[in-house]
């Protein structure tokens, strides 16, 4: 009998934060987490359980996640106090310009469900190149959880439910393989087991035969021959080409603490740009919730993401002046144009659709080690394409790029695209991890990376009640777009902001989820090694702990 439940999603938290000395995994689904913390139990680290646990993501968050699309990570290692970036985001195909959209009929946008919005998925190669530079065990040691999970069959989550269900008619109609995402042509359903043995033929195949057996093997062919049927321009040399890359995070101070974010081509310096800009604030005469309080944090987000658009893109194919966007003088001119009393007149920004759909998660071990991981597909299941045989959709990650050719973020042949997905990390006075965090969600990353670091340092929160907070999120078209406000927030800041020009509106229930996203936050005290974790109320997911 098929067991029915009524859950309002009103995400009111009663959630204590989960403290614990050896280990602790921070995810949006309970049985990843707890694959990540049996991977500690047996000697893995933080990457290693971090790997483990976005891998289990894969399985029972398709609606989110999986190896059809990117990966970014940050790693603390304990013993050298030092913070390392992995960029594992793809490519757009050497075969795809603005010349053959523009022959295809595409000038001004691309449709974020086409088959031209397939870039080459960098998830497998981040997760090997994960484990060779920072973790202590191989892909067959960590995938193991994730495949029986795959081929046992879990019970589907309610937030993954829902999710799921929206996305029935684009797997349906993008290939004619979505069947293999699908119950007798439907979503699965809130209880139901669900099994994916196309996927977990391919997790065997990468266990044993590490990136080489997707990208050069079944899977990357069935991936090739989908795209091709579709009339896209993949080939077996992006996939069998594409590489990851380490690379210096970006960061900026704050209260003493070092906020570090992955560089661009990625959206973290919007939050870095945010945070340096109230950094000079009084935060005791914005007392929290308040609409003074939110109004400077929103407008400084606006300038954060105003900067980002008009030159985040892929470093490697154009100049981004991260080091004048983050200097003294170009942060006190922004920060002079905030007026407490009204809000400011932006210019609008070039056309660039963003979903919300990620799955963030936090590791860290008992030697102090931390790693800050995010996996996404983009928009929900992204283009719902299904390779055959394969049981996992490709990312449209090229719906990210500009198709104005003078704008840095512009498309062009192996060029990577504005991504929306970051994960964070926190280092104290000391040099000693402080927190490892992130909140998923397309737009509202960056917004709730802004609210959490405020949370915690600002009002002294512990990891829970930061996630707990009621946020705010400029959706749509940020900095230009509506500014949503979560139920729980006071009928005075609503009306507080729109008297300072905001166009606001409130969001309950499961869009909330949506909106504002997922985050997971785990802290550590240097000096005891205690760590204090939080997983967000509105997802499925907890914190597992030893």
């Amino acid at each position: 009998m098929q067991l029915m439940f009524h859950n309002n999603f009103n995400y009111e938290s009663r959630r204590s934060a989960v403290y614990a000395r050896n280990g602790i995994v921070a995810a949006s689904h309970p049985l990843a987490a707890q694959i990540g913390l049996d991977v500690l139990q047996h000697g893995g680290n933080a990457a290693d359980a971090a790997v483990a646990t976005a891998a289990a993501l894969a399985v029972v968050e398709p609606t989110s996640t999986g190896v059809g699309g990117d990966c970014f990570a940050l790693f603390f290692d304990a013993s050298k106090k030092k913070v390392s970036a992995l960029n594992g985001s793809g490519r757009a195909p050497n075969n795809l310009d603005l010349e053959v959209l523009a022959a295809d009929g595409f000038s001004k946008l691309l449709p974020s469900h086409h088959v031209h919005a397939v870039t080459v998925p960098g998830t497998v190669a981040g997760w090997a190149d994960t484990l060779k530079q920072f973790g202590t065990m191989d892909l067959a040691d960590v995938l193991t959880g994730a495949i029986a999970l795959a081929e046992d069959g879990s019970p589907i989550a309610p937030v993954i439910a829902r999710l799921w269900a929206n996305e029935e008619e684009k797997i349906r109609n993008a290939s004619s393989n979505g069947e293999e995402l699908l119950v007798d042509g439907r979503a699965p359903r809130e209880g139901e087991l669900w099994q994916n043995p196309g996927l977990a033929s391919v997790l065997r195949e990468i266990a044993d035969g590490g990136p080489a057996a997707f990208y050069e093997g079944r899977a990357g062919k069935e991936i090739v021959t989908v795209v091709e049927a579709l009339g896209g321009k993949l080939t077996h040399a992006d996939l069998q080409e594409h590489h990851s890359t380490f690379e210096e995070p970006i960061s900026t101070s704050y209260r003493g603490h070092t906020i570090f974010e992955c560089p661009p081509n990625g959206q973290g310096l919007v939050a870095l740009i945010a945070l340096k800009i109230v950094e000079q604030y009084d935060f005791a005469e914005l007392s929290q919730r308040s609409p003074e309080r939110l109004h400077m944090l929103i407008e400084a987000v606006r300038l954060g993401f105003a900067e980002a658009r008009a030159h985040v893109a892929d470093p490697q194919h154009e100049d981004v002046p991260v080091e004048w966007l983050l200097s003294d003088t170009h942060i006190a001119d922004l920060r002079s144009r905030i007026d407490p009393t009204s809000r400011l007149d932006l210019s609008q920004g070039h056309d660039l659709k963003v979903g919300n759909d990620t799955v963030y998660l936090s590791t860290v071990d008992g030697k102090g080690n931390a790693c800050s991981f995010i996996n996404s597909n983009y928009q929900g299941t992204g283009t719902g394409i299904v390779p055959r045989g394969c049981g996992f959709p490709l990312q449209n990650r090229g719906a990210g790029f500009s198709l104005d050719p003078t704008h840095p973020n512009a498309l062009a042949p192996k060029k990577r695209p504005y991504h929306t997905i970051i994960p964070s990390m926190i280092t104290d006075t000391n040099g000693d991890l402080y927190a490892s965090f992130g909140v998923m969600g397309g737009w509202m990353q960056p917004q709730g990376h802004l609210q959490v670091v405020i949370g915690l340092i600002e009002d002294g929160l512990d990891p829970q009640s930061s996630l707990d907070e009621p946020r705010f999120c400029i959706s749509s078209d940020p900095p230009h777009g509506v500014v949503n406000l979560e139920k729980g927030l006071p009928e005075s800041t609503f009306n507080g902001l729109g008297e300072r020009g905001h166009d606001v509106q409130w969001v309950e229930g499961i869009q909330r989820t949506s909106v504002f996203g997922k985050g997971q936050v785990i802290l550590r005290n240097p000096e005891t090694g205690v760590l204090i974790a939080g997983s967000d109320p509105r997802a499925d997911g907890y914190a597992a702990a030893y």
